[in-house]
């Protein structure tokens, strides 16, 4: 706390007297006095269950009979015990296990061993953790397995006996009103939104729940009124919010519809804007640009969600609300960052990446940011949330935006952003010459008395993307002096330094060619990891541009592409017409 400016120090008390409040309002609203008090409020049955649009792997069940639980990159032996029983390696893995999300490989494996299976578990947690739990009742984990029990009803309920079936109603019907007692202290965002899609599909599936369904409806319209921005994009300006909420959300929209009811306006303006914003964020390989939290792409996910899309329009180029701009020419795709933080109670993923970019030619992703790992949060988490690990320019090495990283406090809060960027104007420009964005941040003002901006354009035929870095001073002396520009390179492309060390030569695996050039600037080639690739983190490079601000104020550089893809490749006949080379 110590080096926290005063300002720092007010959001971070503000940010604990909130959390204190929300904990007492939880204690209230969904402690012990709502355990002890007598619960009569189960329906009679299930009337509808809602699809998973999650993909399931019927191989899975195999382990999961066998006690083999595998969660957030760990393995745990149950040995003949309830996995409710097992000390859980760590709170990501028992918040799986808790979530029942699994429950959908059981269902794939579509035997009876597996419905008796997925029946038995669901009774040992009833029974082990169904009044209280730790981990098991905090209001996210509660959503997801609402979720999770209600969509794999079928398979639960299939040959059950009436006293099962009552008691797990009763446990579902308990769990919702928790979740409808604590809605307003559920921690903000998707886990929120989760919670009300959760409530709303409850009281839609299950009889009985008539003068809740407005109510359950009307909150959720009031969630996605507030979380989804005018152009699509999520508050937390993660984009994996967007699939996280639509493969909830539609199931609802579906079941409102079987069950003959409207479905209101606010879910249905809230899909029709996130659906072109999934497009909007993905490459020519259909993986989406790393920003704010993006992992590695569910190509399955994301075509399963994409088939709901009615209009199939083309994505977006500018998304002022969410703070981002996409430039499209020919085959090359540049996405660029270019908004703020977003509020403490929501960065909690969010990144010190501001006017970072990606660029892709066809299937092929050229400059990335460093992404998030899939597992081992934990280690690598401050490193993939630092400007360093983004394709933008850092200052002294230090980050456009501030983490909270004082322990006494990160049990509390977590590590949210502190302090950032509070102005980011954007500029853009369609023309005949191509599309050009520019774009500044103040992230470096109070720290180094910097303003950074950057100025892309990319040509109209997607050969080349121009770039200009510029580092503009707010005072008569700056603090900051070394720059470095860092474009992190695809672990699956090739760099070389050509032309005595002056270019960079990039190639990529079916031979397509790019070279990048800073004119009077030192250019190296370094080491890097790429976070996000699906089976772990991968060795790559990145290309840093070095120099100083008391030499240059700016730096230019350029991306040209210079050979095509072979299979792409022409080649003139003897008659003078081209042909494809293949």
């Amino acid at each position: 706390m110590t080096l926290l400016s005063v300002a720092e120090r007010a959001r971070v008390w503000r940010l604990l007297a909130h959390t204190a409040w929300q904990s007492v309002l939880r204690w209230v609203h969904g402690g012990p006095l709502f355990r002890w008090r007598p619960f009569s409020g189960a329906p009679a049955r299930l009337l509808i269950a809602p699809q998973d649009l999650r993909t399931a792997d019927g191989t899975n069940a195999a382990d999961i009979y066998a006690g083999r639980f595998v969660f957030a990159g760990q393995q745990i032996e149950a040995n003949g015990r309830s996995p409710f029983e097992v000390e859980p390696p760590s709170r990501d893995w028992a918040r799986a296990l808790h979530g029942f999300g699994w429950l959908r490989h059981l269902k794939a494996a579509d035997t009876v061993v597996a419905r008796q299976n997925a029946r038995a578990l669901v009774d040992d947690w009833m029974r082990y953790c169904g009044y209280w739990h730790e981990i098991g009742w905090e209001q996210p984990v509660v959503a997801r397995r609402v979720l999770a029990w209600l969509s794999q009803s079928p398979l639960i309920l299939e040959d059950c006996d009436r006293e099962f079936y009552r008691r797990f109603l009763r446990a579902l019907a308990r769990q919702v009103r928790y979740l409808r007692r604590t809605m307003n202290e559920t921690p903000d965002g998707v886990p929120r939104l989760t919670a009300a899609i959760a409530v709303a599909a409850a009281t839609v599936s299950m009889s009985g729940q008539g003068r809740y369904v407005r109510q359950s409806l009307r909150r959720l319209d009031q969630e996605l009124t507030r979380q989804i921005l005018a152009d699509g994009g999520h508050v937390s300006r993660n984009p994996a919010a967007l699939l996280d909420i639509l493969v909830d959300l539609l199931p609802v929209r579906h079941a409102l519809t079987v069950q003959g009811l409207p479905t209101p306006q606010a879910v249905m303006q809230s899909i029709d804007r996130m659906m072109p914003m999934i497009r909007f964020f993905r490459h020519g390989d259909g993986a989406f640009a790393h920003f704010n939290g993006m992992g590695p792409t569910p190509a399955d996910l994301v075509a399963t969600i994409l088939a709901y899309d009615d209009a199939r329009g083309a994505p977006p180029t500018n998304a002022p609300h969410s703070g981002y701009q996409r430039l499209s020419a020919g085959d090359t795709v540049v996405l660029m960052e270019t908004g703020c933080p977003p509020p403490p109670v929501l960065s909690l993923n969010a990144h010190a990446g501001c006017l970072s970019f990606e660029l892709s030619s066809r299937r092929t992703r050229l400059v990335v940011n460093c992404g998030v790992s899939s597992s081992d949060r934990g280690t690598w988490r401050a490193v993939s949330r630092a400007t360093a690990a983004h394709s933008t320019a850092t200052i002294d090495d230090t980050s456009s935006a501030r983490f909270l990283s004082d322990p006494r406090y990160r049990d509390w809060l977590g590590a949210p952003i502190v302090a950032g960027p509070t102005a980011v104007p954007v500029s853009r420009e369609d023309g005949p010459d191509g599309a050009r964005v520019v774009a500044s941040h103040n992230g470096y003002q109070e720290s180094h008395r910097l303003i950074h901006e950057r100025d892309l354009t990319l040509a109209t035929d997607g050969s080349v993307l121009d770039g200009i870095d510029r580092f503009m001073p707010t005072g008569k002396s700056v603090r900051g002096d070394e720059f470095a520009l860092r474009f992190h390179l695809h672990p699956a492309l090739k760099a070389s330094a050509v032309r005595a060390g002056t270019a960079v030569l990039i190639v990529s695996p079916d031979g397509e060619a790019w070279e990048f050039v800073a004119p009077g600037c030192e250019t190296v080639i370094e080491e890097s990891v790429y976070l996000s690739d699906a089976y772990g983190h991968r060795r790559s490079e990145q290309i840093v541009v070095y120099g100083r601000v008391t030499h240059r104020r700016e730096a230019a550089w350029q991306f040209r592409r210079t050979a095509t893809p072979r299979a792409n490749r022409r080649r003139v006949s003897d008659a003078g017409a081209e042909e494809l080379d293949i």
